[in-house]
């Protein structure tokens, strides 16, 4: 009995471990501090974080499923790099499928569910990097607007496509544009009036206004590879 009881929490500590270092790669790959198409080593993250090549190809295995991590014939996993093309349909499925969901939001999203939704754009309104201009408050989940309007769908295929297949990812680029000059504040704007139009039960207006919102990213996206096609160095840079 007590041998089972050994088992039993040597699998959970295990479990856990595995389920540290799953959210620790996952929260550098978006933050950029692992690089985007970076090889990944499976000894190196193994003396990195302190854990055994089981538990880490359980969390790489993860990483794939969440298109963090892709793999490469002969070379191996690497950290997703999407091309300016693929990035912009990206953004084009968001604002489509965002656009739904805003729609069926402002059907389905009760009161108490509104009200908390505006405490949250006041909890953004009072971070340092926001009130600064410098970024806009990035924490994930019940925290990220976005993620509350497609729960608030009630759409679980929506939910499950935009929550949990494609979020890091649109999370990682999200969090690498949200620091250009003047988007913070303008996207807190846009922000309350999107949730104005679901309190007004005005799912139309909703729709069009997140899909003006998303397409407002998407053209700052534009620029950028504009200026760095403009500027030979600075694309040098950033590979």
């Amino acid at each position: 009995m007590l041998d089972a009881i050994e088992v039993n929490s040597a699998q959970e500590d295990s479990g856990t471990l595995a389920e540290n270092v799953f959210r620790q790669i996952q929260l550098a790959i978006v933050r950029g501090e692992i690089a985007p198409g970076s090889k990944i080593s499976e000894p190196e993250l193994a003396r990195t974080y302190g854990i055994s090549r089981g538990p880490l190809r359980e969390a790489i295995h993860r990483l794939e499923g969440q298109k963090l991590l892709v793999r490469v014939p002969h070379v191996g996993a690497r950290v997703v790099s999407l091309s300016h093309a693929e990035l912009i349909e990206l953004y084009e499925i968001r604002e489509s499928l965002e656009g739904m969901a805003c729609r069926q939001a402002a059907e389905r999203m009760s009161q108490a569910e509104i009200d908390d939704l505006r405490r949250v754009l006041e909890l953004h309104e009072q971070d340092a990097a926001f009130q600064a201009g410098v970024g806009y408050y990035q924490q994930e989940g019940d925290f990220d607007f976005h993620y509350r309007i497609i729960q608030g769908s009630g759409n679980r295929t929506l939910a499950k496509l935009l929550c949990d297949e494609l979020y890091q990812l649109v999370r990682m680029y999200r969090l690498q544009f949200s620091a250009t000059p003047n988007r913070p504040h303008q996207a807190f704007a846009e922000h309350h009036r999107i949730l104005d139009a679901i309190e007004g039960r005005d799912g139309e207006l909703a729709e069009l206004l997140m899909r003006r919102h998303i397409g407002a990213s998407k053209r700052n996206i534009e620029r950028h590879y504009k200026e760095a096609l403009a500027t030979p160095s600075k694309t040098r840079g950033d590979s």
